[in-house]
């Protein structure tokens, strides 16, 4: 075994870290029926959001609401109107990287909207009577749990990364402190 070997020892240490991640991106489509039949679609929008998340088996499913309101025409585009409903969704996603000596009692887990829930499409059915809404979403989850990291443990300690290695045996550390000999008689 070489010197330098001899000299580099490996610790392991319990930390906190990111265990897992994941990403999904889908599209779903939700039915809403107006109380007046529609003759048009004059916007669409996805407001509300609320999501929290939970493990799940391999994976985090992140489960929220979201309200779609749908502002349209009826009467053959002689009145508007706002439809509003409130939809909940379930979104399995599955870890893409899972560290598998992760401390399974510790885990806690967190998700992201990378893309918020947005209307990308609104039409009337053909039956005509209620109105199909694409929506798409993404997000990003990650698991954090306590895990097991080596570090290397060198005796020596770190050299400075500026070069400036400070010896303080070199410098008299009483004349740093020659003014404090006045409280002296003071106490």
């Amino acid at each position: 075994m070489t010197r330098a070997n001899k000299q580099l020892r490996c610790r392991e240490i319990i930390t906190k870290a990111v265990c897992g991640k994941g990403r999904k991106f889908s599209t779903s489509t939700h039915t809403v029926t107006p109380p007046h039949r529609p003759t048009s679609i004059l916007g669409a929008w996805v407001i509300n959001t609320k999501y929290e998340a939970v493990k799940a088996g391999n994976g985090v499913e992140v489960i929220g609401t979201y309200d779609i309101n749908i502002w349209y025409s009826y009467n053959n585009n002689s009145q508007t109107d706002v439809a509003k409903e409130s939809v909940q969704f379930v979104e399995n996603v599955p870890l893409s990287f899972l560290d598998p000596k992760h401390r399974v009692s510790t885990t806690e887990v967190h998700a992201e909207s990378v893309t918020e829930p947005n209307c990308i499409e609104a039409n009337i059915s053909a039956n005509g009577d209620s109105v199909l809404v694409r929506v798409e979403r993404e997000f990003l989850v990650e698991m954090i749990a306590e895990t097991k990291v080596s570090v290397a443990v060198l005796p020596d300690g770190c050299p400075d990364p500026d070069g400036k290695d400070f010896d303080h045996d070199e410098h008299d550390d009483d004349d740093d402190f020659d003014d404090l000999d006045l409280l002296d008689g003071d106490i």
